[in-house]
């Protein structure tokens, strides 16, 4: 008894089986739907490069070694503030060598000028001749210009004394700090980098498509704010803005560069930073339709059209923009259009098919 009761549970769950089968393969009938029209927003997404709004490599000028780190790696800086003391008893010595040059040949340029006076008076007198007149004037002239040469030399002396000490151009952040102290560094030697964080920019490659609907946008400055999605996903809490855009396309990439200007008061973003930038765009009056009304052949999206007689049209249409679940379409299909709104793999073009509205 058992053995039949098990026989028939099986054969029930058997039958019921083939028959939900048979219902999903062939509905008694589909369900069609309209486009609906809405209004919408969307947003494109743009990888960006984030950049301290200055950021400048600090070199020393002249040979030397390092004789004192004045900041720690990642500290905060004011502009004027000494950074690096190099140590170089060359530029002391040349120092006082030309000022002792300049001592010496002002002393000459006073006898020199002293003789000429004197050769003036004689040559007045008609004691001495001209020629010997003209050579007491002539060496006050040599003096003076051997006193401008040895002037100049002194101060460049003076100047590269001045560039023993390093100092900060602007208020920043200080980065790595490769040479440490006692080490021996030659003119142009990367000491350091000093980024300015306070704003950052934010660089990102548009299309030209996209740059030409940018300019078109007529919503004040609305179109011009941005957001900041972070390298881990988090979105960034300042908005930006738009402040420039390149002046010409890049005919390789067919894009050109935006640059997003972001407030940075907690000094979060960093120079080389990744990110995205997010722009939200308003989407007027957009036919919408499921995404399950849809699929695709070699990349084209197609539908299901029903006409009056409820025969099936297979119909490419043109997508502006996808959704999670639908997508906005651009052509190929009308407000006032029936599709079949799923089961789209059940059926094929010219098939009559029982249907129901939606």
């Amino acid at each position: 008894m058992k053995f039949w009761v098990v026989i028939s549970l099986c054969l029930a769950v058997c039958l019921n089986a083939c028959q939900s089968k048979t219902n999903i393969e062939n509905p008694k009938t589909y369900t069609l739907i309209s486009p609906r029209l809405v209004d919408t927003v969307y947003e494109d997404m743009y990888v960006a490069e984030i950049q301290a709004l200055q950021h400048i490599e600090l070199r020393t000028k002249v040979k030397g070694m390092v004789e004192t780190i004045h900041v720690d790696e990642g500290s905060m800086v004011r502009a004027g503030q000494t950074l690096f003391t190099m140590a170089n008893s060359e530029f002391s010595q040349a120092l006082q060598i030309t000022k002792a040059a300049t001592r010496s040949t002002e002393s000459e340029l006073k006898l020199s000028i002293m003789e000429r006076e004197n050769a003036k008076k004689l040559f007045e007198k008609k004691i001495i001749g001209k020629s010997e007149y003209d050579v007491a004037v002539a060496k006050v002239d040599i003096l003076k210009a051997k006193l401008e040469e040895a002037q100049a030399q002194e101060k460049l002396a003076q100047l590269n004394l001045t560039y023993l000490k390093v100092t900060a151009p602007f208020t920043g952040t200080i980065n790595r700090i490769p040479n440490k102290k006692g080490s021996l560094v030659e003119a142009g030697t990367l000491l350091t980098t000093l980024s300015h964080n306070e704003d950052v920019f934010a660089y990102f490659n548009v299309s030209e498509n996209d740059y030409l609907n940018y300019q078109m946008e007529q919503d004040s400055n609305e179109h011009r704010k941005v957001k900041l999605l972070l390298a881990n996903g988090m979105p960034y809490s300042h908005l930006g803005v738009i402040d420039a855009v390149e002046s010409e396309i890049d005919r390789e990439t067919g894009t050109l560069r935006f640059r997003a200007r972001f407030p940075n008061p907690d000094n979060l973003l960093k120079h080389g930073a990744g990110g995205k930038v997010v722009k939200t765009k308003m989407l007027h009056k957009a036919l919408m339709i499921p995404q399950k009304s849809t699929f695709e052949i070699q990349d084209k999206v197609f539908v299901f059209v029903v006409n009056k007689n409820n025969v099936v049209e297979q119909r490419n249409v043109e997508v502006a923009m996808r959704f999670p679940n639908h997508y906005a379409i651009a052509s190929g299909l009308h407000r006032n259009e029936r599709i079949l709104f799923e089961g789209v793999q059940l059926v094929k073009a010219g098939d009559k098919i029982p249907v129901t509205a939606r």
